[in-house]
């Protein structure tokens, strides 16, 4: 495991440094259209944007990041059973701190882990994602989250994140300043000499072209990182809960709910989550070549050509079968380590399942919303909004008056 993080952070360093070139080179390339010397300017500008927003990833980012995704901070009562698999699964990686768990009140189905580091680290799912996967399917997707928490991805991917931010925030500043103020930069540059003026107006035709180029190549350069981290962190689920049919049963009801799309996820966000929440029905590939997330029904074909074991080696093996390439899994990481498969939980009658789920989500919303739950003498549970005026309640079938707790 250790071989397998320490190659990770290796290829992710590499990526940032290519982002970093890219963020320099942009803004070194900007210096220069606005005068002969300042490149150098151009370059302490970019950098002082990229720390600037990098200062703020790192004091709060995770904050921001769950308060733009509407995650609420819930406790054991809310959901048991999710706390007992985020434990299961903590134990199982051996972090050290277990993560706290948020709940976005949303019926779409998706999840996504956050924090700077696994001692501070945080995991968020859907109240349709609970609804919907049974104990084995929540537990892939849990193992997933954590396996991004134990593989360092978090970091990366927000710092990654903050660098593309940066790159795209400086060039639409330019491109915009160039459609309101070209023509008045133009003549400025014609006032210096006619050899001179026409340089400057090539640099400014080379800025423009670079300012477009830069966000295009950093944002492949992030699709390259987010799509190799999706692939290692389903591999680090297969490993952590050996059945890698929970984790693809998870993605293919994730990949065929008929929800609306996830209401608070951004292009910022997205890449975050376990499946892209922006994915829609009858895509076609070509799609695929500028998404974050590998193609999920992809993902789900190796997980169940994992029919040996759920090793990092067995799910190079399956990558390398259905992909027709070569690994996503570091060498370092490819030892003769052997993890047997497990069997499936004992199964229930999926239709009872299904029932008793789909009437879940409407309880776990209103948890997640601070409702009061009573269990009156006659059986009937009473659900009280947080607004409601009265400190007191009447069950509507046996009449009984009930006193609110005033908390």
């Amino acid at each position: 495991m250790w071989e397998l993080i320490r190659a990770n952070k290796r290829n992710s360093i590499v990526l940032m440094v290519l982002m970093a070139i890219v963020l320099l080179g942009l803004g070194f390339v900007i210096g220069m259209a606005f005068h002969p010397n300042g490149g150098l300017f151009g370059l302490m500008i970019a950098t002082a944007i990229w720390l600037l927003l990098t200062l703020i990833s790192f004091s709060s980012g995770d904050q921001i990041f769950l308060a733009a995704s509407k995650a609420k901070l819930v406790t054991h009562d809310v959901h048991p059973q999710l706390f007992n698999v985020v434990e299961e699964m903590k134990i199982a990686s051996g972090l050290p701190a277990m993560p706290k768990i948020y709940i976005i009140n949303d019926p779409a189905p998706n999840a996504f882990a956050t924090g700077r580091k696994p001692e501070t680290a945080s995991i968020a799912v859907t109240a349709g994602l609970l609804a919907r996967l049974n104990r084995d399917e929540l537990q892939g997707v849990i193992a997933h989250e954590m396996s991004h928490i134990l593989h360092r991805d978090i970091l990366f991917v927000t710092l990654a994140g903050i660098m593309l931010g940066s790159i795209v925030l400086l060039s639409h500043v330019f491109l915009r300043g160039m459609l309101y103020g070209s023509v008045g930069s133009q003549r400025r540059y014609s006032s210096g000499g006619k050899g001179g003026g026409q340089a400057q107006i090539v640099m400014l035709i080379i800025a423009i072209a670079v300012a477009i180029l830069a966000p295009l190549m950093a944002y492949l350069l992030y699709f390259a990182l987010s799509r190799r981290r999706e692939y290692l962190a389903d591999a680090g689920a297969a490993r952590l809960t050996r059945y890698p049919e929970g984790l693809a049963g998870a993605l293919e009801k994730i990949a065929n709910d008929p929800s609306p799309q996830l209401r608070s996820a951004n292009k910022v966000t997205a890449p975050m989550y376990i499946a892209n929440p922006f994915k829609k029905k009858g895509q076609r590939k070509l799609s695929d070549l500028t998404s974050t997330h590998p193609p999920i029904s992809e993902r789900i074909r190796i997980l169940r050509n994992m029919t040996h074991g759920a090793s990092f080696r067995d799910y190079s093996n399956a990558f390398s079968n259905v992909t027709h390439a070569g690994t996503v899994v570091p060498a370092a990481a490819l030892t003769k380590e052997e993890v047997a498969l497990r069997q499936a939980e004992a199964k229930v009658r999926k239709k009872k399942r299904t029932e008793k789920q789909m009437h879940q989500i409407g309880d776990i919303m209103r948890r997640v919303n601070k409702f009061v739950f009573l269990t009156c003498a006659c059986g009937l549970t009473l659900k009280i909004p947080p607004n409601f005026k009265s400190n007191k309640v009447l069950c509507p079938k046996c009449k009984k008056q009930h006193d609110l707790p005033s908390s």
